[in-house]
């Protein structure tokens, strides 16, 4: 097994002629601290190495804040490790790294490859890995007891689910706003608002602190098919009494809690979906008035997808992404958002770029899929994997607030 020691995560630095970001090059030292993380320290080479790594998987967001952030949090998190005992197995890093290479249709040695070829050492990737493997089983042992499926959370959900009819859910929303560096402070404000589990508490905290445009009506939606909502979110929903709230759902810049506040079944089964067509379109300035009255215009003058191509005209590429994607592969902000537009309706609830950018978000179209409903393994796995990140989450914010951070 391999031993959860710090050592494990300093890099062997025996790859030559990388190119480097602009920070590295700026550093007197690659191998000179960055980040202290406890009296840990992060070096230029590995924000380096996981900036080229989050590059080379296509992963979303500046490659370079999100090396930073993440090799922070992966310090936090193999401490915590540590401090567990938990332990990882080279036959759990051979399989995390076969899954990997098999999001790309790659052996895990042409997948390692490829990522040399684009600068990326092994010994980062397997880091990457064994910090994240290490994590889970953190969870595992620390929440263990707190996971737990009962028969009639599956038996509720399965159903709703069944082949006989659908679900129709009354929901209400609450988006609490993440600014950087106060993830513990909007994580506590979540969980006080959850232990007001009443349809008139949550309301009254959905004017006051909710940043969606459904704050104005206390976050309350109108009655949807269960099938419209993301995959991942549909047993959590279902699980649901009328009248309780969802644990916090980490978005990006936000915290999303819903409460079921009613729940329907019908013979008519609403289709399940195979894909999601969408467009998002970026617009300077947050939710500054300019920005939004811009978003405005934009949604007044857009009938269809095609009509966007027009407005990102001599615009950077960027602005303007039109995708198909599973339900399941959809960002988990953008996917609530989706839930709630039809085909051609436009949204402009989120930012990007820690709140410097408006994200538009425009349904371009869904496909349905000739599918059978989830198994009850399944659903239990899915119920037990929200429970999981929620709880993990919230533990990761505790670690961080704990922690000391300093940055060179």
């Amino acid at each position: 097994m391999y031993r959860l020691t710090m050592r494990r995560i300093f890099l062997a630095f025996a790859t030559l002629g990388l190119v480097l970001t602009g920070a590295a090059l700026h550093a007197q030292s690659l191998f000179s601290p960055a980040i202290r993380v406890n009296d840990r320290a992060i070096t230029w080479y590995e924000l380096d190495q996981r900036a080229l790594l989050l590059k080379a998987v296509n992963s979303p967001g500046d490659p370079v804040k999100e090396a930073r952030k993440q090799l922070i949090e992966d310090r936090l998190k193999l401490d915590a490790a540590i401090a567990a005992g938990a332990r990882v197995t080279p036959e759990m890093i051979e399989t995390g790294t076969k899954d990997f290479a098999g999001r790309a249709n790659l052996s895990p040695e042409q997948f390692i490859t490829a990522l040399e070829e684009k600068g990326v050492a092994r010994q980062t990737f397997e880091d990457f890995v064994f910090a994240g493997l290490a994590w889970r089983e953190v969870v595992r042992l620390k929440f263990a007891s707190r996971l737990a499926v009962t028969d009639e959370d599956i038996d509720k959900a399965q159903r709703a689910l069944s082949n006989l009819n659908s679900a129709q859910v009354l929901l209400s929303e609450l988006f609490i706003p993440v600014p950087e560096g106060r993830e513990a402070e909007a994580m506590e404000l979540a969980q006080n608002i959850i232990q007001d589990a009443t349809i008139e508490g949550f309301s009254n905290n959905a004017r006051q602190y909710s940043v969606a445009p459904t704050r104005d009506v206390g976050g309350r939606l109108e009655w949807m098919s269960i099938t419209k909502l993301p995959p991942q979110l549909r047993p959590v929903i279902l699980s649901l009494k009328p009248g309780e709230i969802t644990q916090p759902l980490p978005l990006q810049g936000a915290i999303a809690l819903f409460q079921l506040r009613s729940i329907a079944e019908s013979g008519w089964r609403a289709p399940d979906i195979a894909a999601i067509e969408y467009a998002t379109y970026q617009i300077p300035g947050g939710r500054s008035p300019e920005a939004l009255a811009a978003a405005q215009t934009l949604m007044n003058d857009t009938d269809t997808c095609d009509d966007l191509y027009g407005t990102a005209k001599g615009q950077p590429d960027e602005v303007l992404s039109r995708v198909t994607q599973k339900p399941g592969e959809i960002p988990r902000d953008i996917a609530i958002e989706l839930a709630k537009l039809d085909k051609g309706e436009l949204s402009a609830n989120l930012t990007r770029n820690n709140g410097q950018t408006l994200l538009v978000v425009m349904m371009c179209g869904r496909t349905p899929a000739l599918t059978q409903d989830a198994s009850r393994e399944e659903l239990t796995a899915q119920l037990r994997n929200r429970r999981a990140e929620s709880l993990a989450n919230g533990y990761l914010e505790q670690l961080r607030a704990d922690a000391r951070i300093i940055e060179e």
